[in-house]
């Protein structure tokens, strides 16, 4: 065993929240090898149940706009996954998903990093992530950190989430789709 083996063993029997609506159950995916680094918010139910990350219609929204197809996408040894939050934070009075919990990321991130060496791109999907990886250079709002998602280049590329309740985002936001979805695509190709 290695000693990220050993980390990650003590990340994913992690009890820190055992307040969760449905308990902790931490989901990453952290290998030394990876070029590419996805940090997201926190894993929905159905990751939840799986425990395997982005297996939702999310998970397909953003492979689609990686250009890479699921096998692809889990092979931890080129891609990594480490959310803000490893648990399911449970359901906001609005119906959506809490936010990652607080506790997550300071305790395990920086763990974390010493492994990831190899990483030459790390996508910050969502607030969350943007807010902790990018916070002097960040804009007042989402849309205008990924709309000036080129100033963050060449390690770090701000996404807005996936989910389908950013699809009116998307339609109001075309230069998304004309600009940013073909480099990431070519620069994720270029990586794997």
């Amino acid at each position: 065993m290695t000693k990220l083996d050993d980390l990650l063993i003590k990340v994913r029997s992690c009890t820190l929240c055992t307040d969760l609506p449905l308990g902790p159950r931490p989901v990453v995916r952290v290998s030394s090898s990876a070029r590419l680094l996805i940090i997201g918010q926190a894993p929905g139910t159905k990751v939840h149940d799986t425990g395997i990350p982005w297996n939702d219609r999310s998970g397909d929204r953003l492979r689609d706009w990686l250009g890479v197809d699921r096998d692809t996408f889990y092979d931890e040894r080129r891609i990594a996954i480490m959310p803000m939050g490893f648990c399911y934070p449970g359901v906001d009075k609005n119906g959506g998903d809490r936010p990652p919990r607080p506790e997550c990321a300071p305790t395990w991130h920086p763990q974390l990093w010493p492994f990831l060496k190899n990483v030459e791109l790390v996508l910050l999907v969502g607030s969350y992530a943007q807010a902790r990886y990018l916070p002097e250079g960040r804009k007042p709002t989402m849309t205008e950190t990924v709309k000036a998602w080129k100033s963050y280049g060449p390690k770090f590329m701000p996404l807005p989430h996936p989910s389908w309740r950013n699809t009116g985002w998307l339609k109001k936001n075309p230069w998304f789709d004309a600009d940013l979805t073909p480099e990431l695509k070519r620069r994720v190709q270029k990586l794997l």
